[in-house]
């Protein structure tokens, strides 16, 4: 079979999610919040057939990803390029800061300019377009036939949504990308299929209060 099965995943929530500050590639843990989800996803998938994991090497990725490969005892492959966007001199501001000290920067930033790239070594949409697609047809091409989960972040899954359902770079973001929600995809040598996104069942009000009891 040609088919690759693929989870994909973004890690747990951090302090820094909550703040809205920009993370990017500076390694920031999860906080209480994202250990509870990544032990949720976890657990909503462990009756899953899974034959390989591989994780962004960014700690709240690595610890979600082990969460998983602990029930399923596999190892985590560490995976450089499932890493966030590059956001350059942005990384560790909020929103807010951004909008209020580089204006310029922020209006091409918010409108999704491909070819923008943050100063300071930043990724441009182009750039990481390329790399996402890179690295996933690496990845799924090498497990035809089997399912794998990628433990990432919330920009490399837009550019993952984007590529299986042929949305153009700058169209507006109308899909989730919540913490730990379990995203589903088909791989084959022609490219991405979507099957399911956004699957929160497992980190509803009830799961929550019955994980506490």
């Amino acid at each position: 079979m040609d088919t690759t099965r693929i989870l994909a995943i973004r890690h747990g929530e951090t302090d820094w999610n909550v703040a809205t500050r920009i993370q990017g590639q500076i390694d920031i843990s999860l906080n209480s919040q994202g250990q509870w989800q990544a032990s949720q996803v976890a657990k909503a998938l462990a009756d899953e057939d899974i034959h390989a994991i591989y994780a962004s090497d960014l700690s709240r990725a690595w610890v979600t990803a082990q969460q998983i490969a602990a029930v399923h005892q596999h190892d985590v492959k560490q995976v450089i390029a499932l890493r966030e966007r590059h956001y350059g001199f942005f990384e560790g501001q909020t929103w807010d800061e951004i909008q209020s000290a580089h204006p310029e920067d922020a209006s091409l930033w918010r409108d999704r300019d491909p070819h923008w790239t943050p100063k300071s070594g930043g990724e441009s949409l182009v750039m990481l377009h390329q790399r996402v697609s890179n690295m996933v047809n690496e990845i799924a091409g090498k497990h035809r036939g089997e399912q794998i989960a990628l433990v990432t972040h919330g920009g490399v899954l837009d550019i993952i949504y984007r590529i299986a359902t042929g949305q153009d770079l700058q169209v507006a973001r109308t899909w989730g990308l919540r913490n730990t929600a379990i995203n589903r995809l088909l791989w084959t040598p022609q490219g991405l299929q979507l099957v399911g996104w956004a699957d929160e069942r497992h980190l509803d009000t009830d799961a929550r209060e019955e994980s506490s009891t």
